[in-house]
């Protein structure tokens, strides 16, 4: 299996053998359910749809009840497909749960960042600022300062870095370590920080050697 859905709970610490303190995130991998089987004879493709997360029957539309009905199970909040996996392996209404990924194992977590609204070229770009009040300057510590060229091009240059809304992107994060899976409790233990506040949504990938 390619990956798995999951759910951020925190961040904690992990010993090495080597005595060092290795900063942690903790997440909720699974139990997730195949709601899909796509194949490229039907579909085009082949893929692995996963659903995760319970959600209260009214507040799912006609269409996903009857989805979710066929694989035997309950409306579930999020959807994803996995396209690099092995479909022969599980079939609908299957649960897929964290025992896919073991000790050592490398994966890459895609979330959604923490949205920090609007905010100032300082906060969103580590602009310096002025930094003093000398020259005449007056209240312009955190001010871009210049944006456009001369006379020509008489305009702002798409791509300029300035103050607007941050956060609240996709953001993948690479190559984290696999550090401790607890089956019992569906809990994934992997090196380093991952995107997004506690609660969130996570995809956790599987990297294949």
């Amino acid at each position: 299996m390619a990956g798995i859905i999951g759910k951020k709970i925190g961040m904690t610490s992990v010993f090495s053998v080597e005595g060092k303190n290795i900063p942690c995130t903790v997440i909720e991998a699974g139990p997730c359910v195949v709601t899909q089987v796509k194949t490229k004879e039907k579909e085009g493709y082949d893929a692995l749809q996963l659903a995760y997360g319970e959600k209260k029957e009214k507040r799912a539309t006609k269409a996903e009840f009857g989805h979710f009905k066929k694989a035997g199970t309950t409306p579930k909040r999020q959807v994803v497909e996995f396209k690099d996996t092995y479909q022969d392996e599980f079939q609908l209404g299957e649960v897929v749960t964290v025992d896919i990924f073991q000790e050592m194992d490398y994966v890459d977590v895609v979330g959604v960042s923490k949205g920090k609204g609007f905010q100032g070229v300082v906060k969103r770009y580590n602009f310096r600022g002025v930094n003093d009040q000398t020259h005449g300057q007056h209240n312009r510590l955190r001010a871009p300062g210049s944006i456009g060229a001369s006379s020509w091009p008489s305009r702002v240059f798409k791509g300029m870095r300035m103050a607007g809304r941050t956060g609240n992107d996709n953001v993948t994060i690479e190559n984290l370590m696999v550090m401790k899976v607890i089956p019992e409790k569906n809990l994934l233990v992997v090196k380093g920080s991952v995107p997004g506040a506690k609660g969130s949504y996570l995809i956790i990938r599987k990297q294949w050697n």
